[in-house]
């Protein structure tokens, strides 16, 4: 092997490092035909199915956080070019509150 392979293989290393740091190991139950997709998935891709079942939980979690309504409360909290912004009390708000219990 050559310095750039071993190092290649350094950077591989740590790049799954990084990537599995902040892993939780969870049981999830999921239905039939979806257990056969991630399986279908995992077999395609050469990966283990608890890496496919992240990763797929992970986007999802995502784009449902994009997709929060924002709804305006009556408390302005800020002004930003001469514009109010008014205090989230829609969904977004408590699922940040509770995140930030949930940390404690």
């Amino acid at each position: 092997m050559t310095m750039s392979t071993f190092a290649s293989l350094l950077e591989t290393w740590e790049k799954n490092a990084q990537k599995n740091a902040g892993k939780v190991a969870r049981e999830v139950s999921l239905y039939e035909t979806d257990d056969l997709k991630v399986r279908a998935l995992a077999t395609m891709y050469s990966l283990p199915v608890e890496e496919i079942t992240a990763s797929l939980l992970h986007q999802a979690i995502i784009e449902l956080e994009e997709k929060m309504p924002y709804v305006a409360g009556d408390k302005v909290i800020r002004v930003e070019e001469g514009s109010d912004i008014y205090e989230d009390v829609g969904p977004m708000a408590r699922y940040l509150d509770i995140q930030a219990t949930l940390r404690r």
